[in-house]
C-alpha cells in the first residue's frame, strides 16, 4: 500500500500538480491538507477518471480543508473537531486490512510564540493537547493506524535549517516540540520518515515562498509527517520525499508530497 500526504495549498489551483503526482507516483491513497474548497466544489471528476473513486473530503471556503482520496474502498470514515471549532482539520478513514488512516492539519500558530498575546499560537497548543488526550483515551497503541499530514512542527534539530536560529520561531519552539512529542507518545507512534533517514541527517518538506531561490538557500523545515503505530512498524518498506515538487510549475506548493510504502 502506497500512501502519499501533501499540503497542496489549494486543490483547485494545483489540480494539474495533483494529477501529476497521481500519474508519476501511483499512490493507492492520497491525503491532502489545505484544500481550501467547500465539498460541493471539490474537483472529484478528474480524480475518479484516474481511479481515485473513493473520496472522503472535509472542506471549507478559502481556508484549511483535508481530504482522503483512494483507489481502495473505505469501510467507514469520519471527521474530528477540535477546540470547539469546525474548521476542517482532521479526517479519518478505515482502509482494507483494518488500517485506520488519519489526515491531519495542525494550526500553523501565527508568528509570535506566546499564547498570552497570540490567539493563533494558543489555539495551536490547545489543539495539540486535545488531540493528544483523544488519541491516548480513545485509541490504543495495538491498533493498526497511520497518521499523516502537515503537523506544522519540525521537532528535531535536523528538521530545520538552523536549530539555533529557529528556537524562537513558531514551528520549532521548545513548547511545540514538547507537545508534539506527547502526542507521538499517546499511541506509541513511530516516526516513519526518521526510521529510514537518521535523525542526524537534514530532512525537509517545506521551503518558504519568501526565498528568491528556495533550492539554493535550502532553508527548509520538516513540517509534514508520517506516523504509524507499532503493529505497522514492521510493514514499513520505505519513504520518499518529492523535493523536486517544490519547483513544479506553474504554481508549486511550498510543501512537497511525502510517500510511505507499507507491506500490507
Amino acid at each position: 500500500m502506497r500512501i502519499a500526504t501533501w499540503n497542496i495549498n489549494s486543490v483547485r489551483m494545483r489540480l494539474d500538480l495533483l494529477l501529476r503526482l497521481m500519474e508519476e507516483e501511483r499512490p493507492d491513497v492520497i491525503c491532502l491538507q489545505e484544500t481550501k474548497v467547500v465539498d460541493a466544489d471539490f474537483p472529484l471528476g478528474p480524480l475518479a477518471e484516474r481511479g481515485y473513486v473513493h473520496a472522503h473530503i472535509h472542506g471549507m471556503k478559502g481556508y484549511n480543508g483535508v481530504a482522503i482520496l483512494s483507489r481502495l474502498p473505505f469501510s467507514s470514515h469520519d471527521v474530528q473537531h477540535w477546540c470547539g471549532k469546525q474548521d476542517c482539520r482532521h479526517a479519518l478513514a478505515h482502509l482494507p486490512d483494518g488500517i485506520e488512516l488519519h489526515c491531519v492539519y495542525i494550526p500553523a500558530g501565527g508568528d509570535v510564540p506566546d499564547p498570552a498575546v497570540n490567539d493563533k499560537f494558543a489555539h495551536k497548543l490547545q489543539f495539540l493537547d486535545e488531540m493528544t488526550h483523544w488519541l491516548g483515551t480513545e485509541r490504543t497503541a495495538d491498533r493498526p493506524m497511520v497518521l499523516v499530514g502537515d503537523l506544522n512542527i519540525a521537532p528535531l534539530e535536523q528538521d530545520v535549517w538552523s536549530h539555533k536560529e529557529l528556537l524562537s520561531v513558531v514551528s520549532h519552539t521548545p513548547i511545540e516540540v514538547e507537545k508534539l512529542a506527547a502526542m507521538q507518545t499517546s499511541a506509541g507512534w513511530v516516526d516513519a520518515m526518521r526510521r529510514f533517514v537518521p535523525p542526524e541527517e537534514k530532512l525537509y518538506t517545506w521551503w518558504s515562498y519568501r526565498a528568491k531561490d528556495w533550492a539554493a538557500s535550502n532553508r527548509g523545515r520538516r513540517l509534514d509527517h508520517i506516523w504509524v503505530t507499532p503493529p505497522l512498524e514492521s510493514a514499513l518498506q520505505g519513504i520518499k520525499i518529492l523535493r523536486d515538487a517544490r519547483g513544479w510549475e506553474p504554481k508549486p506548493s511550498d510543501h512537497v508530497p511525502v510517500i510511505v510504502d507499507l507491506d500490507v
